[in-house]
């Protein structure tokens, strides 16, 4: 039986890309199911698949599993011949904490600059604990290019649970327009020639709901 993971809108659900960008990534078949986010049923049909009451939730035949970062270790675990963490155990220790920062951290960069795919341009005030953020990002970002940048253009080479991690962030900073010092401008290239961004992105586009409460900016 394929996993089935059950995701938010494309547009704007930022954890259900990481898991879906995950799977594809990784060359896992898998059925999709999307939840129209933020209306009257939406809390009742994820509700339908798990207590905890958000997106995305991957399930494996009886298993239920939810929270981006357990959904991505599970993937790991279940499939570990796609190698989703890298295989040195210095590289895969960084690209762990580096994942987890983000999974914990980073919360004036979800407030303040909300995943949206469909808006371009969008500009937004930049507070101290922002620009914070941002620079967190570039560093990291950064960091990672000098020393493993040559290998393929993800953040450790090749392709890992870490890219997944990061990838909205690459949206949120292309759709308010943030530039980029060279260095750290290698990565959001990588990634948006990826075919699977390309295919969540197409779909994105085509998606019709609008949450306001995601629409900052002008």
């Amino acid at each position: 039986m394929k996993p089935k993971l059950i995701i938010g809108n494309k547009n704007y659900s930022s954890w259900s890309l990481r898991s879906w960008l995950l799977l594809k990534e990784a060359g896992i078949e898998f059925d999709e199911h999307r939840i129209v986010l933020d209306t009257e049923t939406s809390a009742k049909e994820i509700a339908a698949f798990s207590e905890a009451g958000r997106v995305p939730i991957l399930l494996l035949g009886d298993l239920t599993v939810w929270d981006t970062l357990a959904i991505a270790e599970t993937v790991a675990e279940r499939w570990p011949e796609k190698q989703l963490w890298p295989a040195d155990p210095d590289e895969r220790a960084l690209a762990r904490s580096i994942s987890a920062e983000m999974h914990s951290g980073f919360a004036h960069l979800r407030e303040c600059m909300p995943m949206n795919c469909r808006a371009m341009g969008r500009k937004v005030p930049i507070p101290d604990e922002l620009g914070d953020d941002i620079n967190r990002v570039i560093e990291i970002w950064g960091s990672c290019h000098r020393q493993f940048g040559d290998r393929g253009g993800w953040l450790f080479g090749d392709f890992s649970i870490a890219d997944a991690m990061y990838a909205p962030v690459v949206l949120r900073l292309r759709t308010y327009g943030i530039n980029l010092p060279e260095s750290a401008g290698f990565y959001p290239h990588r990634l948006l020639e990826s075919l699977a961004m390309q295919e969540w992105l197409a779909a994105a586009e085509c998606e019709v709901e609008v949450i306001e409460a995601e629409e900052k900016g002008q």
